[in-house]
């Protein structure tokens, strides 16, 4: 008798072996049904199986899709490259450009609010009701791939003296912009955690319970050593993979 093991083992190395490609759709439940001689049940359970691995998602339009699961590259060197003076995407765009693909930083919201308690702390500011600009942006391949769900504070003062305060396209990214009012970067301290996703973030995502999620956060200070920028990154772990390239191992040569 034929189990939702089988049933997903089966779909599971067609799609592998590129049968059902990403973005394509997986056969309908009656017709899953009618080939392996089963019950809804059985089919539902196995198409959920695929879906917790992060195989498979329900799409918004219907049916069960492949799920994307190229990994995009991230170097750090990607800072450098978005601040050079003849471009014109941000970190995200030139990223995904060098690896051939066509990514592009959706904005979602902009608002002027008193900083979180914590935020406040990395920002350096008062935690008595310091404002600053909150900007939520999704990293995305396009057509439709969200790869990335990015927040990120700035302090009021230097937000709004950039323009970044704005729910306009930022054209260049936000780095560049911040250069151009002065505030130039000059260092970034990042940290990199794994968790499980939230039951929204798999949602946005399109991830099952077992695939984690990689939490990055991240402060940029400029040139003075003031916090610029507290940023924090979700993206499923097998979708980014992070390269910190070129670091100083050795200790800074004694003076004198």
């Amino acid at each position: 008798m034929t189990s939702y093991g089988d049933i997903a083992a089966d779909l599971r190395n067609r799609i592998d072996a590129g049968v059902f490609p990403p973005g394509g759709k997986l056969p309908t439940n009656a017709e899953l049904m009618s080939v392996h001689g089963v019950s809804k049940a059985t089919v539902t359970k196995a198409v959920a199986e695929l879906a917790d691995q992060g195989l498979v998602f329900t799409a918004k339009k219907g049916g069960t899709r492949v799920r994307h699961r190229t990994p995009v590259t991230l170097p750090l060197s990607r800072y450098r490259s978005a601040l050079t003076p003849d471009g014109v995407g941000g970190p995200w765009e030139s990223a995904t450009a060098a690896a051939g693909l066509d990514g592009y930083m959706e904005l979602v919201h902009v608002d002027a609010m008193e900083a979180p308690e914590d935020v406040a702390a990395l920002l350096e500011l008062s935690p008595d009701g310091s404002s600053v600009v909150y900007r939520l942006r999704h990293a995305v391949i396009r057509p439709d791939d969200l790869v990335q769900i990015q927040q990120a504070w700035y302090p009021s003062h230097i937000a709004v003296a950039a323009g970044i305060d704005t729910t306009e396209k930022i054209e260049g990214g936000i780095y560049r912009k911040l250069a151009a009012a002065g505030h130039r970067r000059a260092t970034a301290s990042e940290s990199v955690s794994v968790r499980p996703p939230t039951p929204e973030e798999a949602v946005q995502l399109r991830v099952g319970g077992r695939v984690s999620v990689l939490a990055v956060e991240r402060v940029t200070m400029d040139t003075n050593g003031r916090p610029l920028e507290v940023l924090r990154a979700i993206a499923a772990a097998d979708r980014i993979k992070l390269i910190y390239e070129d670091l100083p191992l050795l200790p800074p040569p004694v003076e004198g």
